[in-house]
């Protein structure tokens, strides 16, 4: 099975946020996917926590680098940019969000996602 997976549901794993019990079942047994803007996502995501909780930093840093360089091998993907932007002015998201769903859409994926915006559209 292909699954695309959103930062939204990607940091819940990272993170150990609420959600990531659910994310963990849907991508078990699964080939995983995403847009090379993942990493810049989650590494925002990193930043943000890491301010938020300075004394944590060390560790946040530390999920990070595990999620991005660890054994859960996704499978990294450059995205079409105009296509992004014409799918996101179609179904008024965000084009950072746009590219998950173009993604999933050119490799015939599911899409994990934990964004409730996201999942209107897709109608999950």
């Amino acid at each position: 099975m292909r699954i695309v997976v959103d930062a939204s549901a990607m940091a819940a794993l990272v993170f150990n946020e609420e959600g990531a019990e659910a994310v963990a079942q849907r991508l078990s047994g699964a080939v995983v996917y995403a847009p090379e803007l993942l990493r810049f996502e989650l590494a925002s995501a990193a930043v943000k926590k890491a301010r938020q909780h300075p004394d944590l930093a060390p560790r946040i840093m530390q999920r990070l680098s595990d999620a991005l360089e660890g054994p859960q091998h996704i499978q990294w993907h450059d995205v079409h940019p105009v296509d992004v932007a014409m799918l996101a002015q179609l179904t008024g998201l965000s084009a950072y969000d746009a590219s998950y769903l173009w993604l999933a859409g050119w490799l015939e994926a599911d899409l994990v996602t934990l964004d409730r915006r996201m999942a209107t559209v897709i109608g999950t």
